[in-house]
Parts: structure tokens; C-alpha cells; sequence
């Protein structure tokens, strides 16, 4: 994938973001979570010098051109990542479980 091969030549250069609305039960890894739905309110947690490789489900999903579209209007530099999270997966690159809401770690 280009955003791998970009990454590994110049690290600090991208964040990765999730962009999905619900309730994810993994991510890529590295990935900051914001929900598209949040995006407009949590503008000010992205960084402006760094290039925003946005993505959400997979192919068929939009969420992650509507919210390139709310960074772009904002100033922001945007990518999407191509397939989502279902191709990243295809390809078995690394993702994290995310425990559920209700779970406690008392």
C-alpha cells in the first residue's frame, strides 16, 4: 500500500485516523479514532503540519469522503485510504481490538 511504503520513509510525516460512526470492534493500529459525526467538534485535536490518511468500513462506505471534505474546507492535508479497514484487513496487516463499551476493567 503507498500509505505503508510513505509511512516507513517518512514516519512522522501522517497520522492515520478512523473516521467510522458506531461501535468498531478493532481498528488499524495507530489509528486516532474520531467519528465523522464528531469530526466538525474535535478539529482542533489534528495536527496542521502532518498529511491525515482518513478511513472508514470498506469500499462501499462514504464516511470517509465526507469527512476529507470537512479537513479539506478546514485547511486540512487529506487522504483516504483506500478499501477501509475491510481491505487492510484483507491484506493482514496489523489491527487492535477495542474492548467494548461496557466493559469494566475493574
Amino acid at each position: 500500500m503507498d500509505y505503508l511504503k510513505a509511512k516507513k520513509e517518512n514516519p512522522d510525516h501522517y497520522m492515520l485516523i478512523d473516521v467510522r460512526n458506531g461501535m468498531p470492534e478493532e481498528k488499524i493500529t495507530d489509528a486516532l479514532m474520531i467519528p465523522e459525526a464528531e469530526l466538525v467538534n474535535r478539529l482542533s485535536e489534528l495536527p496542521r503540519d502532518k498529511e491525515l490518511i482518513i478511513y472508514c468500513w470498506d469500499v462501499w462506505c462514504n464516511t470517509a469522503s465526507k469527512a476529507a471534505l470537512v479537513l479539506l474546507e478546514n485547511g486540512f492535508s487529506v487522504k483516504e485510504l483506500s478499501g477501509g479497514i475491510a481491505a487492510w484487513k484483507t491484506m493482514n496487516f496489523q489491527t487492535t481490538l477495542l474492548k467494548a463499551e461496557n466493559e469494566c476493567g475493574c
